[in-house]
């Protein structure tokens, strides 16, 4: 089911509630109170997360090593002192068990699935694939807040890249950069900023329809991608300009 008429249809709600379940983003209020099935999704996610916060406020025990018992001379046996008084407790275990299952959780969202890709150029070029909301074209830009919480003042200062009208933090090469889109002659042009990814040279991208570049700049480097009959040399110096990294 689709609410066009909102500023968001069902499937850009969910993959926004799951990365920001606050509801802070455009649009998702408004969505969820005529939504249905949105609004369960939402609580669902909002549960998860609940109850990974209660896992982490569960102790869990210091870990310590046995004591290991004398062991005669000539004896090839080691005494371990297993017994009641070293058992853990059931909270400890649900402790431990909430660890083990926060990391699972937050290497999966981290990693994407496990691909490996042979090049940052390569993956670039992916992420595309797995955010084809992000190439619709567009007139507002995104709010101020939702902009301030993917490019925080220690990453970039971006004030000249003009209307921004999609801001998100994805994870490439392992790293969390921000994820910016702008609106070029021909639609939407990606920027990712990624201000640890140093390179030595610019690097073209090519993909099914689209083309680009990643841009060394200063310690980091910022990749540029558009359709492929867009002119992409005419924003690149202003973004040049534009971006200065802070940390």
């Amino acid at each position: 089911m689709n609410f066009t008429g909102l500023g968001m249809n069902c499937n850009d709600y969910k993959q926004a509630i799951a990365a920001e379940p606050s509801e802070c983003f455009d649009g998702g209020a408004a969505h969820a109170s005529a939504c249905t099935s949105c609004r369960s999704y939402r609580d669902e996610i909002r549960a998860f997360d609940d109850k990974i916060a209660l896992a982490l406020t569960i102790g869990t025990p210091e870990l310590k090593m046995p004591e290991l018992a004398p062991v005669e001379a000539d004896s090839k046996v080691v005494n371990l002192p297993f017994g009641g008084k070293g058992r853990l407790t059931t909270p400890a275990w649900l402790g431990i068990a909430a660890s083990l299952a926060i990391a699972v959780v937050f290497s999966a969202r981290m990693l994407g699935g496990g691909e490996e890709f042979a090049s940052l150029a390569e993956e670039v070029v992916a992420h595309l694939d797995h955010e084809p909301q992000a190439l619709r074209v567009l007139t507002a830009p995104v709010s101020a807040r939702t902009l301030n919480n993917v490019v925080s003042p220690d990453i970039a200062d971006v004030g000249g890249f003009g209307l921004i009208t999609y801001a998100r933090t994805c994870v490439i090469n392992g790293r969390s950069v921000p994820h910016l889109v702008i609106q070029g002659a021909r639609g939407p042009i990606t920027l990712l900023l990624m201000p640890d990814e140093a390179i030595d040279v610019a690097t073209p991208l090519q993909g099914e329809g689209i083309k680009g570049v990643i841009l060394p700049i200063g310690h980091g480097s910022i990749a540029i991608i558009g359709d492929r009959d867009e002119v992409l040399e005419q924003y690149e110096q202003q973004i040049i300009d534009s971006v200065k990294w802070s940390t």
